[in-house]
């Protein structure tokens, strides 16, 4: 029997190849999850969102028992956080909704045309400083306090034998906006003053792609998670889209993986008409997470030479489906996908995933 020391660098070593286009000895399998784990070891999720240590005990629980898969995404569930990220407000179980609602983002135009002339005139991080803290009364410290743990939380989870997958995760610089604007304020923004909201986005780029650089040298993680979010091309007219989004994105790709590491996209909605622009990020260093909208079989035919490909258990199946049907769908990806490819559900397992399923996507990959 092998030790978790044995087992924590097979995994590794089983990912790298992935993400390298190599020949694996089985398709890695990664676990994308929160409120499954919650749900699955009877904890409240009003005490799963509002307690990081309460989050990350469950969330190691559960993993160890649903077999031999390499690792979870994150080491603690991030929902209480996500305002730090899109810069809008959250309601949580608990607190703004009931104890076993599920989280969401109260999307509301918080941030006003003018607060683009305070950037361009004081900064990014002044302007962000002030905005969590004041107009969204966010208690920034106190959050990053509770996080302060995360490398004692990671090496938990490493020395069970198992990956944490993306130890730094992120959006694309269009996201702050989007999220504190509002999408649909946003988007007018991009018709009417785009000149200004560029140079809006140019400034927060500076500030992130250093903080990247910074991060990747000090900390050295294996894999950058870094979320477009609503960036999909589904949403944008190309023009649009290259300018506002793809712009940002493969700066930040790029820099990443100049300093060393690799960079898992979360591809969230449809992509299929700009999937030719992910050529032009260097060669396996890039993992395209697709949450089921892309057909991950363009993918493959556009991208499967290039960078690895992970998904794409879709919920629905995850909770509608028989433990046969998962089986048989994720048999038939991983066969179809051949080398270069991570077996992970869709998106996030949903919290109402059957427990028998998500044991047989494990399954199909480990073979056991």
């Amino acid at each position: 029997m092998k030790t978790a020391s044995e087992l924590f660098q097979e995994r590794t070593e089983r990912l790298k190849k992935a993400i390298t286009l190599e020949k694996t000895d089985r398709t890695p399998i990664i676990l994308t999850a929160d409120a499954f784990h919650a749900n699955q070891m009877g904890v409240k999720l009003s005490d799963f969102c509002l307690n990081v240590k309460t989050s990350h005990e469950t969330m190691f629980q559960s993993i160890q028992r649903l077999g031999d898969l390499d690792g979870t995404n994150a080491a603690f569930s991030g929902a209480k956080l996500f305002p730090l990220m899109f810069y809008t407000k959250m309601k949580l179980p608990g607190r703004d909704l009931s104890e076993d609602t599920i989280w969401q983002l109260d999307e509301k135009e918080n941030m006003t045309i003018d607060d683009y002339d305070t950037i361009l005139d004081k900064g990014w991080q002044a302007f962000s400083q002030d905005y969590l803290v004041n107009r969204l009364n966010i208690p920034v410290s106190a959050m990053l306090e509770e996080v302060a743990e995360l490398p004692q939380m990671i090496r938990r989870f490493e020395d069970a034998g198992y990956l944490v997958y993306s130890r730094k995760q992120g959006i694309t610089v269009n996201e702050y906006l989007s999220g504190g604007r509002s999408m649909a304020k946003f988007m007018k923004d991009l018709f009417k003053m785009p000149d200004k909201v560029e140079a809006v986005l140019d400034i927060i780029l500076e500030g992130q792609v250093a903080e990247y650089r910074q991060y990747v040298r000090k900390h050295k993680p294996l894999v950058v998670f870094i979320s477009p979010a609503r960036g999909a091309s589904e949403f944008y007219s190309p023009k649009l889209w290259q300018r506002f989004v793809w712009k940002y994105l493969k700066a930040v790709v790029d820099a990443i993986v100049e300093e060393g590491a690799f960079v898992d996209i979360h591809i969230d909605g449809n992509w299929e008409r700009d999937l030719e622009f992910f050529r032009s990020l260097p060669k396996a260093k890039c993992i395209f997470e697709s949450d089921s909208a892309t057909n991950i079989y363009k993918i493959k035919e556009v991208l499967g030479d290039h960078m690895c490909i992970k998904g794409d258990v879709p919920a629905a199946l995850l909770t509608l489906g028989t433990p046969d049907d998962v089986y048989n769908y994720c048999i038939k990806l991983i066969k179809d996908m051949g080398s270069g490819f991570i077996l992970a559900s869709g998106c996030t397992v949903p919290p109402n995933a059957k427990l028998e399923n998500v044991k047989a996507m494990i399954a199909a990959a480990t073979g056991k």
